[in-house]
């Protein structure tokens, strides 16, 4: 038999409800969106489907500025940040200068000018600098784009393409590239040519991300690695690596400056 409960036990007030109340569940954190690593290339295809539109089939040595347009498209559920499109100019005379292109970006309501330098293959490339673009999952960045020759440029033709590389520290991923736009310096206009065909006719603007786009002159050499002997292999990734590591250190001098 348990004893009886002494007076004082009795009297002694009942505990508060909050403390045997049970505790509750802890709340489940949402998910953060993931941010950067994810939108690095899978296989063949780019997470950032890149287009240049709106640009005029000619230009004026010493003309003033004419806008074109880059639009930046993630096909991805990721947001890709610290993304740096990167300008390749290819001439057809190999005598284009990198002091001649007067290329800015708009950044907000201010411009950014890109500076170019020459690669071993007389190509010029200029990576956009700052902070980097940020893309969200399924959005479309579209960046608006001016340029102009100075009046020392010879007649030429011009190919634009725009790799797109994400910035990883000193290192990067390539995550896009463009179709290819043609135009003359001081030639007759041909409005019909300054365009390259989607790479994917059924698509609509917007190559198809399954596959790699042509245009970049490596590009080709990449998609044939799959089916190449090791050094031709080594070739191709040492003319891709080349290209981040010119765009790393472009834009690196540009953060010092």
């Amino acid at each position: 038999m348990f004893p009886a409960p002494t007076a004082a036990a009795l009297r002694a007030p009942a505990p508060p409800a909050a403390a045997v109340r049970a505790p509750a569940a802890p709340a489940t954190p949402t998910p953060a969106v993931p941010l950067g690593d994810p939108c690095a290339p899978t296989g063949r295809s780019f997470p950032l489907t890149t287009r240049i539109h709106g640009g005029p089939a000619v230009y004026e040595a010493g003309g003033g500025y004419s806008v074109w347009y880059l639009d930046l498209t993630n096909t991805t559920r990721h947001t890709c940040a610290d993304v740096h499109p990167v300008v390749v100019l290819v001439d057809e005379r190999h005598v284009l200068k990198p002091s001649q292109p007067r290329l800015e970006f708009y950044d907000g309501p201010r411009t950014r000018a890109v500076r170019f330098e020459r690669t071993d293959e007389d190509e010029l490339v200029g990576a956009f600098g700052g902070a980097g673009l940020t893309v969200g999952p399924g959005k479309t960045l579209t960046v608006k784009v001016r340029l102009a020759l100075t009046q020392d440029a010879a007649p030429n033709e011009v190919t634009v393409n725009a790799a797109v590389v994400q910035r990883h520290g000193d290192d990067g991923d390539w995550v896009g590239q463009s179709n290819a736009y043609r135009f003359g310096i001081d030639t007759d206009p041909n409005p019909n040519s300054n365009l390259s065909p989607s790479p994917n006719p059924n698509s609509s603007p917007h190559p198809d991300p399954a596959t790699t786009p042509e245009g970049l002159p490596f590009t080709d050499a990449v998609a044939e690695l799959a089916s190449t002997g090791p050094g031709v292999a080594a070739a191709v990734l040492a003319t891709v690596s080349l290209l981040l590591v010119t765009v790393g250190a472009i834009l690196r001098a540009r953060g010092r400056r």
